[in-house]
């Protein structure tokens, strides 16, 4: 069983499918190093299924696309071209893997994301990454309200605490995702 919070089963189809990894990053790499070997797992399993891999980072490039995330947090952002907003080396990333650059909480906003999917054929998401609880979750409501069928993984996702965690798998679980772990994942 993937989470207590459960409340409808499904598996992905890996014909349809794309494995969203959000913001693997220096910047969140005491939260992100806990989760690596799931994360990487994860992303194995969808390689083997054939299942596409889409990573997203989170980066500002100026004042212009700060938004409400500057004074939300007091004017910590992710600056580009620094080396927190650079992808974690430790991820399983191959060269040719899409890297979708995002300024906000969703990969969706100001992005050519959903186009890229709908190109694809993708009609399901997992979601993978850090905060589970801010652009993770952000993410997979924006899909499912987009029309993508959503799978939110409880075991390569994290954030700055459990209980935020879990309130973000209860959530979802009761209104947007079904959720998975890598053991439902292998069983796709």
């Amino acid at each position: 069983m993937a989470s207590s919070y459960e409340t409808r089963k499904r598996n992905p189809d890996p014909k349809s499918a794309v494995l969203l990894v959000i913001d693997i990053q220096n910047y969140f790499y005491s939260m992100a190093k806990p989760i690596l070997p799931a994360i990487n797992t994860t992303i194995d399993l969808c390689r083997q299924a054939s299942v596409p891999v889409i990573f997203t980072r989170h980066r500002h490039k100026s004042p212009d696309d700060y938004g409400m995330l500057y004074e939300w947090w007091n004017g910590d952002v992710i600056r580009d071209g620094t080396v927190e907003a650079e992808l974690i080396t430790e991820l399983d990333r191959r060269e040719s893997d899409l890297v979708v650059e995002k300024h906000t909480y969703s990969a969706f906003r100001d992005t050519n994301l959903e186009e890229k999917l709908l190109e694809m054929g993708i009609k399901e998401v997992i979601v993978s990454g850090v905060m589970t609880n801010l652009c993770c979750e952000t993410t997979a409501r924006e899909a499912f309200v987009r029309g993508f069928r959503v799978f939110f993984s409880t075991d390569a996702t994290a954030t700055s605490s459990a209980e935020l965690h879990d309130a973000t798998l209860n959530n979802l679980a009761y209104g947007f995702t079904y959720l998975v772990d890598c053991k439902r994942i292998s069983n796709s």
